[in-house]
């Protein structure tokens, strides 16, 4: 399609090679900046400069940033928007409440798109739950994420795989009590939520069913989303995100 937009992915990693394939079996132009470490000595305003110009450079329109958490991130957020792309970044989101809003500011007055990757938000059964369910009295939230597979990233799990569960908590039933959210590694597959009211369970999302094209569905409303420069999930979205991981790790440990 003509219109469609020029990717380039920044990072190297494991999930920087799978995003390529995601992204050019869309049929979409994607490059990629794999020199994306702050260098020995380098100034946060010159680590800036460098990407920005790799970005003017790579002629894309959207920049994913495919690199682990951390105050880089939103280094690597800033060079985006001055080098004028639209910008995903992966969650979790680790900035500030300062940053945040730096950074919103920053893309509201360039009129760019900042979107974390949430990819369960876009199935269709969370959006369904969104539309229909009035929380009331007494609705009550939970949901496990048990991957098979070991950690590659050495993220706390509620950070890597809770925050799943907690994004589809603060899109879909916000005011529902949140209850028990499970997430662990090296266990059979299960990603599911549900809902409850006076010990019933009274809805549930099998999110393993109808998960084959979650990215390129993101991708798609991340699109579609460029002119007006809004989109739902933005970093103010994925900062009550975090805030609520926050609060499940501290009652967890506690």
């Amino acid at each position: 399609m003509s219109d469609a937009p020029v990717y380039v992915i920044l990072g190297r990693g494991r999930w920087a090679k799978r995003m390529h394939l995601f992204i050019a079996g869309e049929g979409r132009v994607v490059g990629a900046i794999e020199e994306t470490r702050l260098r020995p000595g380098e100034s946060d305003s010159a680590y800036i400069s460098r990407l920005a110009k790799a970005m003017t450079a790579s002629e894309a329109q959207i920049a994913w940033m495919c690199v682990l958490p951390g105050p880089h991130v939103s280094l690597m957020i800033q060079a985006a928007i001055e080098a004028g792309l639209h910008v995903i970044a992966e969650k979790p989101w680790y900035g500030s409440a300062k940053d945040t809003e730096r950074l919103q500011s920053l893309a509201r007055a360039k009129r760019k798109l900042v979107a974390v990757h949430f990819e369960y938000l876009v199935h269709p059964e969370v959006e369904n739950w969104k539309a229909h369910f009035d929380p009331g009295s007494g609705l009550r939230f939970a949901g496990n994420v048990f991957l098979t597979r070991p950690d590659h990233t050495g993220l706390p799990p509620m950070d890597n795989l809770g925050c799943h569960l907690l994004a589809i908590h603060e899109y879909a039933v916000p005011a529902s009590e949140l209850s028990e959210v499970q997430c662990a590694y090296e266990r059979p597959d299960e990603r599911a939520v549900w809902l409850e009211r006076d010990g019933h369970r009274i809805a549930s999302i099998d999110l393993l069913k109808g998960s084959e094209r979650l990215i390129q569905e993101f991708m798609k409303k991340v699109e579609a989303a460029r002119n007006d420069a809004a989109f739902p999930f933005d970093l103010n979205f994925a900062l009550r995100v975090a805030k609520q991981t926050s609060v499940r790790k501290t009652s967890h440990s506690a």
